[in-house]
């Protein structure tokens, strides 16, 4: 294991500090250390967490990955490489896929033939806590739908209740499938579930999240949903966009720009 459980407790809080509801790990984080962090102002904090994906800007390298690579770099996603045991934190699907209830014949034709990249939506009301009788998935103050892999029994209640697919379940030893393993981050054992954090990790670090950092294209953009100063409310208001299935009241905090 790249990590031990006390490392990943230690950053599972440090991420948390912004609005942790005590539900995970964050009492076992020494008060000291949780201090220091927040006097030094190197943590990311916002009051609701939210991104915004411009799929015109997506679509212009064709074949591009460099933000599903990143994300599954620094997160110690194994790769399988094949479709029954595949992890994922981001990836691609087809338009029709990813927005059932948006698509249409008249849709823009770029838009129609784009392939998205799609991961966890961090919902505002989160079906997936909902259902997990460890509360092992719980979300955080500032809108991050967080995931403890330690405390995981891999019921997949919560997989079953995603209407996303954002959720996976390791069927196998992933640890053997990981080309470099990250020590930033734990690894994850037979068992358990996981899925996109929003890089929570990272936001306790002062950085950016992978994907978003990754990006070239600046497709990807990260920000305060309650700050209308911020990028992400700018471009809410100036752009047509859409959710995925927002008509499930699950309210996704992912907008894409069509």
């Amino acid at each position: 294991m790249g990590i031990n459980r006390r490392g990943f407790i230690k950053i599972a809080g440090l991420s948390t500090l912004a609005g942790l509801t005590g539900k995970a790990t964050l009492g076992v984080l020494a008060e000291e250390e949780a201090q220091q962090v927040v006097q030094t102002g190197e943590m990311l904090k916002a009051k609701r967490w939210a991104m915004v994906v411009d799929l015109h800007k997506c679509q212009q390298k064709k074949g591009c990955t460099a933000c599903i690579d990143a994300c599954h770099s620094v997160h110690n996603v194994p790769n399988f490489d094949n479709p029954k045991d595949e992890i994922k934190w981001i990836w691609k699907q087809d338009f029709e896929g990813a927005f059932p209830s948006q698509d249409h014949e008249f849709l823009k034709a770029d838009i129609r033939q784009s392939t998205p990249v799609v991961f966890c939506n961090h919902c505002d009301n989160p079906p997936c806590v909902r259902v997990c009788p460890t509360q092992s998935t719980w979300k955080r103050e500032d809108g991050i739908v967080m995931m403890d892999m330690h405390r995981c029994i891999g019921c997949r209640y919560c997989v079953v209740a995603c209407p996303y697919g954002s959720r996976s379940f390791n069927w196998r030893d992933p640890r053997p499938f990981i080309k470099e393993i990250d020590p930033d981050f734990p690894t994850r054992s037979r068992g358990v579930v996981e899925k996109c954090n929003f890089c929570a990790d990272r936001l306790a670090r002062g950085k950016i999240p992978a994907c978003v950092e990754a990006c070239e294209e600046k497709a990807l953009i990260f920000g305060d949903l309650e700050d209308p100063e911020s990028e992400v409310r700018e471009l809410l208001r100036n752009n047509i966009t859409i959710r995925r299935k927002p008509s499930l009241g699950t309210n996704p905090e992912i907008y894409y720009i069509v």
